[in-house]
């Protein structure tokens, strides 16, 4: 009789403690912390082209933004337009937006088992023996043996195998994305700094009376845009001179009263005419 074997759990159990012993942590952690390095690169890419290609510095270390300028007709005279750099590039600012990870983990582990058993039995029983029946002419010889054989075989063949593998496929996807809400906030200001001027300045100057003292005022933007009221000048002569954030003040000697007194800044030049004492405005605010 063969007894029916067990079946044979050690090749599950090492397959078990193997897809234990992966190390789940480094395979899935690692992708994460690549694409962390790599969004922080990609952080310091935009602010490295921000700082190289939109600011200047200068050797005080003030920075301020790079602009476009040029020339262009409108109204049948130039203008001159000067542009933020950074509001007419693009600025790479690169996300990744998702990371997949497909895992697939292989365990080879087998098992063999093989068991044969065989049993056999031979036996002659009495041996070999002869008789003789009857007597006379009517008698016989008989001549017999006997024997006994057994044999028992059994066989039995139990084959395990396991095989798991372990891959891993990482798929990230990453694109322009939407500006931090600083650094928009940012470009709607420089956006709204845009102008257009003459490319020679804009001069605008006019007389006004205070404290019983003839006054005039002066404003100068050049071809860039700037306010540079340093350097109004009023005349050959050097009258006194107030200079404010955005303006220039003379102060008009009574005897120009009636006169056309020329203003220069830059390239611009424009002339003014002093009234006569009656004529003067006040300056606003004051009373007549």
């Amino acid at each position: 009789m063969v007894k029916q074997m067990s079946i044979d759990t050690t090749p599950s159990q090492v397959a078990t403690n193997a897809l234990q012993g992966i190390p789940f942590s480094q395979i899935i952690g690692s992708p994460l912390k690549a694409a962390i390095e790599a969004q922080t690169m990609a952080a310091q890419t935009t602010w490295k082209f921000i700082q190289e290609v939109g600011l200047n510095t200068d050797e005080n270390g003030n920075k301020t933004a790079v602009n476009v300028s040029f020339d262009f007709l409108q109204n049948g005279k130039m203008a001159r337009l000067n542009v933020p750099l950074l509001t007419i590039v693009p600025i790479p600012y690169i996300a990744i937006n998702t990371i997949d990870i497909a895992f697939k983990a292989k365990i080879n582990a087998e098992s063999s088992t093989h068991t044969e058993a065989s049993e056999s039995e031979d036996m002659s029983a009495g041996g070999k023996f002869e008789a003789k029946i009857g007597w006379g002419p009517f008698s016989a010889k008989l001549e017999a043996s006997a024997s006994y054989s057994s044999k028992k075989d059994s066989k039995a063949t139990q084959d395990s195998k396991y095989s798991v593998e372990y891959t891993l496929d990482i798929a990230v996807k990453a694109g322009q994305e939407s500006m931090p809400a600083g650094l928009a906030r940012v470009l709607d200001i420089l956006n709204n700094s845009l102008s257009v001027n003459e490319p020679k300045g804009e001069l605008a100057a006019n007389v006004y009376e205070e404290d019983g003292k003839l006054k005039l005022v002066a404003t100068y933007i050049n071809g860039d845009g700037l306010f540079i009221p340093q350097m109004i000048a009023m005349g050959t002569t050097k009258p006194e001179k107030i200079v404010e954030e955005r303006n220039a003040v003379f102060t008009i000697e009574d005897s120009q009263r009636g006169q056309e007194i020329e203003v220069k800044a830059g390239e611009a030049v424009r002339k003014v005419m002093v009234p006569k004492k009656t004529e003067v405005p006040k300056k606003q605010g004051e009373d007549k």
